[in-house]
C-alpha cells in the first residue's frame, strides 16, 4: 500500500509539474500580452478572457490540492457588479478584473508555479527516476555497456567500486521516495500562499455571508406573516362563513326550502372560492409546476398567465436546487407582475441560460425605461416570493423592489444587474452560481 501511495504521489507529481510549467509560462506571458495591449484598446477585450483562463488553471490546482492532499485553498473571488448604465460591458468586466486583488495575487502567483511550483511537483517523481537509476547503471555497466565515466550524484561509472555502490545509493533515494506522499503538499502550500486570499478579505466575505443569512431569515419570517394574513383574511374567513350558512340551512331546510336552496348555492360558491384562494396560496409557497417540471417549465407557465405577452427562450440542462429554483422563479414573477403593472410595455421576454456553474436569468420588456437600482440600505420592498413591490422594471425611477429581489439572491451569492436608459429598453439579469442537482429528462 505505501509503495502504490509512493508510485501514485510521483506520477501526479511528474503530471503537475508538466502543467506548471506549460501552463504558467503560457498564461503569464499572455496576461503581460494582454496588459501590455489595454493603452490601444485591444487589451479591454482580451484580458477579462485571459484573466479567467487564469481563474480556471488556478482553481484547478485548488481541486487537486483537496483531492491529492487534503488541502483546502478559498479562491475569494469578488463577484460581478451590477452592469452600470452607459458603460460597454467589455469596459465594466476589465474593471472588474483588474480591479479584484485576486487577479494580482494570481498573476505573482504564475512565476513561481513555473519556478519552484515546478521543481517541487517534480520532486517525487525525480526521487523515483534517481532511484531506479542507481540500478539500471550498474546493471548496464556490468553487462560492458559504455557509459563514457557517466556519474550518478557523486559516483563515477568509470570506478568498479563505486559502480558497486550505486545500488546501495538507489536504495536510499527509493526509501526516501516512500515520503513522497508528504512531499508532494509541498507544491500545494507554495500555491496556497499567493492563492488564499488575505484575512481582512476572509472576514468581509464572512460578514457579507452573515448579512445574507439574516436577509434570508427576515424574508423566511415576513412570508410566514404572510401565509398567516392570507390565510386567516381569505380561505379561512370563507370557510367559517360556509359553516355559518350550513348552519343556517339546517334550521330552514324544512321550514323555509327555497332560502335553504339558496344558501347552499352560497355555499357553494364560497366553498369554490376557499378552493381557488388556497390554490392561490399553494401556487405562492411553492407553485407545482415548478417542483414537478422544473423552472424553465415553469417560467413558460408563469408567462402565460401574464396579461401582456412573453416570449420564454433557453432551456436548462438539468434540475436545478429546489431553493436555487424557487429564488430564481418567484424573483421572475415578481419582474414579469410589475413590468405588466407599471412598464406601459407591448411584450416582455425571458432568457434561461445555464453555463459554467451559474443559472442566469435575463428579463427585458419594451416599456419606457428609466429603472435606477437604489442604494444599498433602502426599503426593501419584497419580502416574500408573492409580494410585488411598486416599482420595478419599466416604471422610470428609484426602486427598492429591486434591492429586495438583490437581497433575495444575495443569499445564494447571487447578483442583480439592470440596464434601463430613459426610453428602454428594460434589461434586468439575475445570476446564480449553483450546481445541477439532475440531467433533464424527457417527459411524456
Amino acid at each position: 500500500m505505501r509503495v502504490r501511495r509512493t508510485l501514485v504521489a510521483g506520477a501526479h507529481g511528474l503530471g503537475l509539474a508538466v502543467v506548471s510549467l506549460v501552463g504558467s509560462v503560457l498564461l503569464f506571458s499572455l496576461t503581460l500580452i494582454s496588459l501590455a495591449l489595454l493603452p490601444i484598446g485591444v487589451g479591454w477585450l482580451t484580458t477579462p478572457l485571459v484573466v479567467r483562463l487564469t481563474r480556471r488553471f488556478a482553481d484547478q490546482r485548488r481541486v487537486w490540492a483537496h483531492d491529492w492532499a487534503g488541502m483546502r485553498v478559498p479562491s475569494g473571488y469578488r463577484p460581478p457588479p451590477a452592469r452600470q448604465p452607459g458603460l460597454p460591458g467589455v469596459v465594466q468586466r476589465c474593471q472588474h478584473v483588474l480591479s479584484d486583488l485576486t487577479t494580482w495575487r494570481e498573476l505573482l502567483w504564475l512565476p513561481v508555479d513555473m519556478t519552484a511550483g515546478f521543481f517541487t511537483a517534480l520532486l517525487p517523481a525525480l526521487l523515483l527516476i534517481f532511484g531506479a537509476e542507481g540500478f539500471v547503471l550498474p546493471a548496464l555497466a556490468w553487462n560492458g555497456t559504455d557509459l563514457d565515466g557517466q556519474m550518478y550524484g557523486f559516483l563515477s561509472t568509470s570506478d568498479p567500486q563505486q559502480v558497486a555502490l550505486m545500488p546501495a545509493l538507489g536504495a536510499a533515494v527509493l526509501a526516501l521516495s516512500l515520503f513522497n506522499g508528504k512531499l508532494l503538499p509541498l507544491h500545494f502550500r507554495l500555491a496556497a500562499v499567493f492563492l488564499t486570499p488575505p484575512k481582512a478579505e476572509l472576514a468581509a466575505r464572512v460578514e457579507r455571508l452573515t448579512e445574507t443569512r439574516h436577509d434570508a431569515v427576515d424574508a423566511s419570517a415576513a412570508e410566514l406573516r404572510r401565509i398567516e394574513r392570507d390565510l386567516h383574511d381569505g380561505a379561512q374567513a370563507r370557510l367559517v362563513a360556509m359553516g355559518m350558512d350550513l348552519g343556517t340551512i339546517e334550521a330552514l331546510i324544512e321550514r323555509d326550502p327555497a332560502k335553504a336552496k339558496e344558501l347552499v348555492a352560497r355555499a357553494r360558491t364560497s366553498s369554490a372560492q376557499a378552493l381557488t384562494e388556497l390554490r392561490d396560496l399553494v401556487r405562492g409557497i411553492h407553485p407545482p409546476v415548478l417542483a414537478e417540471r422544473g423552472l424553465d417549465d415553469a417560467v413558460r407557465a408563469l408567462a402565460l398567465r401574464m396579461p401582456l405577452p412573453v416570449e420564454v427562450t433557453g432551456r436548462l440542462p438539468g434540475r436545478l436546487e429546489a431553493p436555487v429554483e424557487s429564488a430564481a422563479y418567484f424573483s421572475v414573477s415578481e419582474l414579469l407582475t410589475n413590468t405588466a403593472k407599471h412598464a406601459d410595455a407591448a411584450r416582455a421576454w425571458v432568457d434561461l441560460e445555464y453555463a459554467d456553474g451559474r443559472l442566469r436569468v435575463t428579463v427585458g420588456d419594451d416599456g419606457r425605461g428609466g429603472v435606477v437600482l437604489p442604494p444599498a440600505g433602502g426599503a426593501d420592498g419584497a419580502d416574500g416570493p408573492s409580494r410585488t413591490g411598486t416599482g420595478m422594471p419599466g416604471q422610470g425611477g428609484n426602486h427598492s423592489g429591486l434591492r429586495g429581489l438583490e437581497r433575495r439572491l444575495g443569499t445564494f451569492d447571487g447578483i442583480l444587474a439592470v440596464s434601463s436608459p430613459a426610453g428602454g429598453p428594460t434589461l434586468v439579469t439575475l445570476e446564480i452560481p449553483c450546481a445541477l442537482c439532475s440531467p433533464k429528462t424527457s417527459s411524456s
